[in-house]
Protein backbone atom coordinates (compact mmCIF):
# COMPACT_ATOMS: atom_id res chain seq x y z
CA UNK A 1 0.00 0.00 0.00
CA UNK A 2 1.36 3.27 -0.99
CA UNK A 3 0.63 6.07 1.21
CA UNK A 4 -0.96 8.38 -1.13
CA UNK A 5 -3.25 5.87 -2.86
CA UNK A 6 -6.87 7.15 -4.03
CA UNK A 7 -8.76 3.93 -2.34
CA UNK A 8 -11.95 4.89 -4.92
CA UNK A 9 -9.83 4.29 -8.01
CA UNK A 10 -6.39 1.84 -6.73
CA UNK A 11 -4.33 4.64 -8.76
CA UNK A 12 -0.82 4.55 -6.98
CA UNK A 13 2.16 7.03 -6.89
CA UNK A 14 3.86 4.53 -8.61
CA UNK A 15 1.60 3.98 -11.21
CA UNK A 16 2.01 8.16 -11.54
CA UNK A 17 5.24 8.03 -11.76
CA UNK A 18 4.87 5.45 -14.63
CA UNK A 19 3.14 6.76 -16.47
CA UNK A 20 5.18 10.11 -15.74
CA UNK A 21 8.06 8.66 -16.91
CA UNK A 22 6.41 7.40 -20.30
CA UNK A 23 5.44 10.81 -20.98
CA UNK A 24 8.79 12.05 -20.13
CA UNK A 25 10.54 9.81 -22.85
CA UNK A 26 7.59 11.20 -25.42
CA UNK A 27 8.78 14.50 -24.60
CA UNK A 28 12.14 13.31 -24.91
CA UNK A 29 11.65 12.49 -28.21
CA UNK A 30 9.55 15.71 -29.26
CA UNK A 31 12.16 17.56 -28.42
CA UNK A 32 15.06 15.74 -30.02
CA UNK A 33 12.92 16.03 -33.22
CA UNK A 34 12.46 19.98 -32.46
CA UNK A 35 15.65 20.54 -31.67
CA UNK A 36 16.96 18.70 -34.86
CA UNK A 37 14.19 20.96 -36.88
CA UNK A 38 16.16 23.80 -35.32
CA UNK A 39 19.52 23.23 -36.72
CA UNK A 40 18.57 22.79 -40.20
CA UNK A 41 15.61 25.59 -40.41
CA UNK A 42 15.46 29.15 -39.59
CA UNK A 43 12.39 30.58 -37.50
CA UNK A 44 11.62 32.68 -40.72
CA UNK A 45 11.89 29.84 -43.00
CA UNK A 46 9.32 27.47 -41.49
CA UNK A 47 6.98 30.69 -40.99
CA UNK A 48 6.82 30.74 -44.85
CA UNK A 49 7.44 27.63 -46.21
CA UNK A 50 6.16 25.47 -43.71
CA UNK A 51 2.60 23.77 -43.87
CA UNK A 52 0.06 26.34 -41.84
CA UNK A 53 -1.77 24.26 -40.49
CA UNK A 54 1.09 21.48 -38.86
CA UNK A 55 2.71 24.72 -37.41
CA UNK A 56 -0.34 25.73 -35.65
CA UNK A 57 -0.81 22.36 -34.44
CA UNK A 58 2.36 21.96 -33.01
CA UNK A 59 2.40 25.65 -31.79
CA UNK A 60 -1.04 24.84 -29.75
CA UNK A 61 0.27 21.98 -28.65
CA UNK A 62 3.59 23.16 -27.60
CA UNK A 63 1.65 25.89 -25.59
CA UNK A 64 -0.70 23.64 -23.95
CA UNK A 65 2.13 21.58 -22.70
CA UNK A 66 4.09 24.51 -21.42
CA UNK A 67 1.08 25.66 -19.54
CA UNK A 68 0.85 22.68 -17.48
CA UNK A 69 4.36 21.94 -16.44
CA UNK A 70 4.98 25.65 -16.02
CA UNK A 71 1.69 25.20 -13.36
CA UNK A 72 2.90 21.94 -11.70
CA UNK A 73 6.41 23.69 -11.65
CA UNK A 74 5.39 26.21 -9.49
CA UNK A 75 4.22 24.37 -6.83
CA UNK A 76 7.45 21.53 -6.55
CA UNK A 77 9.27 22.78 -4.00
CA UNK A 78 12.99 23.93 -4.33
CA UNK A 79 15.45 21.97 -2.02
CA UNK A 80 18.53 23.54 -3.81
CA UNK A 81 19.61 27.24 -5.42
CA UNK A 82 18.86 27.18 -8.93
CA UNK A 83 22.98 26.47 -10.07
CA UNK A 84 24.69 29.60 -11.27
CA UNK A 85 26.99 29.61 -14.63
CA UNK A 86 28.69 26.25 -15.13
CA UNK A 87 32.38 26.31 -15.14
CA UNK A 88 34.45 25.44 -18.12
CA UNK A 89 36.19 22.08 -18.06
CA UNK A 90 39.99 22.22 -18.57
CA UNK A 91 41.14 19.66 -21.57
CA UNK A 92 43.26 17.72 -19.36
CA UNK A 93 39.70 17.31 -17.17
CA UNK A 94 38.08 16.79 -20.62
CA UNK A 95 40.38 13.84 -21.04
CA UNK A 96 39.59 12.18 -17.45
CA UNK A 97 36.21 12.17 -18.13
CA UNK A 98 36.09 10.43 -21.50
CA UNK A 99 38.83 8.22 -20.16
CA UNK A 100 36.42 7.71 -16.88
CA UNK A 101 32.82 7.07 -19.63
CA UNK A 102 34.59 4.54 -21.67
CA UNK A 103 35.93 2.23 -18.72
CA UNK A 104 32.42 2.59 -17.12
CA UNK A 105 30.88 1.01 -20.61
CA UNK A 106 33.31 -1.62 -20.55
CA UNK A 107 33.24 -2.29 -16.48
CA UNK A 108 29.37 -2.60 -16.66
CA UNK A 109 29.54 -4.62 -19.88
CA UNK A 110 31.63 -7.35 -18.04
CA UNK A 111 29.73 -6.77 -15.07
CA UNK A 112 26.40 -7.54 -16.83
CA UNK A 113 27.09 -9.82 -19.41
CA UNK A 114 27.09 -13.12 -16.75
CA UNK A 115 23.30 -12.89 -16.92
CA UNK A 116 22.82 -11.49 -20.17
CA UNK A 117 20.73 -13.32 -23.22
CA UNK A 118 19.73 -12.66 -26.74
CA UNK A 119 17.19 -10.92 -28.09
CA UNK A 120 13.91 -13.05 -28.85
CA UNK A 121 12.62 -14.26 -32.01
CA UNK A 122 9.73 -11.42 -31.99
CA UNK A 123 11.70 -8.30 -31.45
CA UNK A 124 14.77 -9.49 -33.94
CA UNK A 125 11.88 -9.99 -36.72
CA UNK A 126 10.36 -6.61 -36.57
CA UNK A 127 13.80 -4.74 -36.08
CA UNK A 128 15.82 -6.95 -38.38
CA UNK A 129 14.94 -4.47 -41.57
CA UNK A 130 16.57 -1.95 -39.83
CA UNK A 131 20.07 -3.40 -37.97
CA UNK A 132 22.32 -6.18 -39.63
CA UNK A 133 21.88 -9.43 -38.79
CA UNK A 134 25.43 -9.73 -37.22
CA UNK A 135 24.78 -6.78 -34.64
CA UNK A 136 21.47 -9.16 -33.49
CA UNK A 137 24.26 -12.21 -33.41
CA UNK A 138 26.32 -10.15 -31.10
CA UNK A 139 23.85 -8.01 -28.99
CA UNK A 140 22.88 -9.22 -25.29
CA UNK A 141 20.30 -7.78 -23.02
CA UNK A 142 19.10 -7.95 -19.72
CA UNK A 143 15.98 -6.67 -17.74
CA UNK A 144 16.49 -5.61 -14.31
CA UNK A 145 12.88 -5.24 -13.56
CA UNK A 146 12.55 -2.11 -11.82
CA UNK A 147 16.08 -2.39 -10.47
CA UNK A 148 18.68 0.68 -10.92
CA UNK A 149 21.77 1.09 -12.79
CA UNK A 150 23.69 2.04 -10.10
CA UNK A 151 25.26 5.74 -10.51
CA UNK A 152 28.80 5.46 -11.39
CA UNK A 153 31.13 6.14 -9.13
CA UNK A 154 33.43 9.17 -11.17
CA UNK A 155 29.82 11.11 -10.57
CA UNK A 156 30.87 11.75 -7.23
CA UNK A 157 34.44 12.97 -8.45
CA UNK A 158 32.98 14.71 -11.34
CA UNK A 159 30.67 16.93 -9.00
CA UNK A 160 33.61 17.97 -6.41
CA UNK A 161 35.29 19.08 -9.56
CA UNK A 162 31.97 21.73 -9.93
CA UNK A 163 30.52 19.89 -12.62
CA UNK A 164 26.96 18.18 -12.58
CA UNK A 165 26.81 14.66 -14.90
CA UNK A 166 23.73 13.98 -16.75
CA UNK A 167 21.05 12.56 -14.85
CA UNK A 168 20.84 8.74 -16.06
CA UNK A 169 18.16 7.37 -13.08
CA UNK A 170 15.41 8.07 -15.76
CA UNK A 171 16.80 6.68 -18.87
CA UNK A 172 14.90 2.87 -20.11
CA UNK A 173 18.13 1.75 -20.48
CA UNK A 174 21.63 2.09 -21.45
CA UNK A 175 23.94 0.16 -23.45
CA UNK A 176 27.29 -1.07 -22.61
CA UNK A 177 29.03 -1.85 -25.84
CA UNK A 178 27.40 -4.45 -27.07
CA UNK A 179 25.52 -5.73 -23.73
CA UNK A 180 21.96 -3.00 -23.31
CA UNK A 181 20.61 -2.72 -19.65
CA UNK A 182 17.21 -2.20 -19.36
CA UNK A 183 15.95 0.15 -16.05
CA UNK A 184 12.19 -0.86 -16.73
CA UNK A 185 10.26 -3.41 -18.95
CA UNK A 186 11.66 -3.66 -22.35
CA UNK A 187 9.66 -1.74 -25.03
CA UNK A 188 10.24 -1.89 -28.92
CA UNK A 189 11.03 2.05 -28.39
CA UNK A 190 14.17 1.17 -25.75
CA UNK A 191 15.36 -1.64 -27.78
CA UNK A 192 15.30 0.46 -31.13
CA UNK A 193 17.22 3.31 -29.25
CA UNK A 194 19.51 1.25 -27.66
CA UNK A 195 20.09 -0.60 -30.84
CA UNK A 196 21.06 2.73 -32.39
CA UNK A 197 23.65 3.34 -29.94
CA UNK A 198 25.05 0.10 -29.92
CA UNK A 199 25.54 0.68 -34.02
CA UNK A 200 27.25 4.11 -33.07
CA UNK A 201 29.62 2.79 -31.07
CA UNK A 202 30.59 -0.23 -33.77
CA UNK A 203 31.35 2.60 -36.62
CA UNK A 204 32.73 5.01 -34.07
CA UNK A 205 34.49 2.60 -31.51
CA UNK A 206 34.43 2.99 -28.09
CA UNK A 207 36.75 5.62 -27.76
CA UNK A 208 35.55 8.48 -30.14
CA UNK A 209 32.06 7.37 -29.10
CA UNK A 210 33.26 8.19 -25.60
CA UNK A 211 34.56 11.46 -26.48
CA UNK A 212 31.47 13.04 -28.65
CA UNK A 213 29.64 12.29 -25.96
CA UNK A 214 31.25 14.21 -23.15
CA UNK A 215 31.70 17.13 -25.63
CA UNK A 216 28.56 17.35 -26.69
CA UNK A 217 27.14 17.20 -23.08
CA UNK A 218 29.73 19.69 -21.95
CA UNK A 219 28.47 22.18 -24.63
CA UNK A 220 24.14 21.55 -24.19
CA UNK A 221 25.22 20.05 -20.71
CA UNK A 222 21.81 18.36 -21.49
CA UNK A 223 21.90 14.66 -22.58
CA UNK A 224 18.78 14.70 -24.67
CA UNK A 225 20.67 17.63 -26.87
CA UNK A 226 23.62 15.67 -27.24
CA UNK A 227 23.98 14.68 -31.08
CA UNK A 228 24.35 10.66 -30.63
CA UNK A 229 21.07 10.49 -28.36
CA UNK A 230 19.36 13.25 -30.42
CA UNK A 231 19.79 10.30 -33.54
CA UNK A 232 18.75 7.70 -31.49
CA UNK A 233 15.85 9.31 -30.41
CA UNK A 234 14.69 10.41 -34.04
CA UNK A 235 15.52 7.56 -35.38
CA UNK A 236 13.22 5.38 -32.63
CA UNK A 237 10.58 7.96 -33.60
CA UNK A 238 11.06 6.92 -37.52
CA UNK A 239 10.33 3.20 -36.56
CA UNK A 240 7.23 3.57 -34.68
CA UNK A 241 5.46 5.96 -37.23
CA UNK A 242 2.27 4.29 -38.24
CA UNK A 243 3.48 3.63 -41.66
CA UNK A 244 7.26 2.82 -40.57
CA UNK A 245 9.59 4.06 -42.95
CA UNK A 246 12.60 0.86 -43.84
CA UNK A 247 15.84 2.16 -43.78
CA UNK A 248 19.41 0.80 -42.45
CA UNK A 249 20.42 2.13 -39.34
CA UNK A 250 23.91 1.83 -40.17
CA UNK A 251 23.78 4.05 -42.64
CA UNK A 252 22.09 6.57 -41.51
CA UNK A 253 24.98 6.73 -38.48
CA UNK A 254 27.97 6.62 -41.26
CA UNK A 255 26.14 9.51 -43.18
CA UNK A 256 25.74 11.47 -39.99
CA UNK A 257 29.56 10.82 -39.54
CA UNK A 258 30.71 12.07 -42.57
CA UNK A 259 28.36 15.11 -42.40
CA UNK A 260 30.53 15.54 -39.15
CA UNK A 261 26.94 15.99 -37.17
CA UNK A 262 28.02 14.17 -34.18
Amino acid sequence: MYPYENPDDGVTVLQMNSELQHAQLELLSAHCATHQLRLRYSADDLALFGRRDVLRKSAEAASALNEFYSAIEKKVPRTTPDPGSSPQPSSEQIEQAVEWLASFLRAQREHYLPAARSIGSQHRASMLPYFSSALFDRIRIVELHGARIPVPEFFAQARALGFEPPEISHMDSLTFIDVVVFNEQLTERSLFHAFVHATQIQVLGLERYAELWVRSFIKTRAHFTVPLEVHAFSLASKFLRPTPERFSVEDQVLRWVEDARY
